[in-house]
């Protein structure tokens, strides 16, 4: 649906959520989670394994109102960054 956008290298990250063995819908709702816990214009880093999750992020932040920046592949898992609007 959507195609993969890359994170770029040096992201300066707020917080990090550790969502790895997760399955959706739970990354998604642990994301909305920690996004109120940070400021307007910091990054939060998503760790998770769960593939929905590529769709599922890029899609909330457009209707939540928050900058999806794109994801890097880790070892076995992948990393999501989203600054908060």
């Amino acid at each position: 649906m959507s195609d993969l956008k890359v994170a770029a290298d040096g992201i300066a990250v707020a917080a990090t959520l550790d969502a790895k063995g997760l399955s959706c819908p739970m990354p998604l709702l642990r994301t909305k989670k920690e996004i109120g816990k940070i400021a307007s214009g910091e990054v939060l880093q998503i760790d998770g394994t769960d593939p929905g999750s590529r769709n599922d992020l890029p899609g909330w932040c457009s209707r939540a109102g928050h900058e999806y920046l794109g994801e890097k592949e880790q070892s076995g898992y992948i990393s999501f960054f989203v600054k908060k609007g």
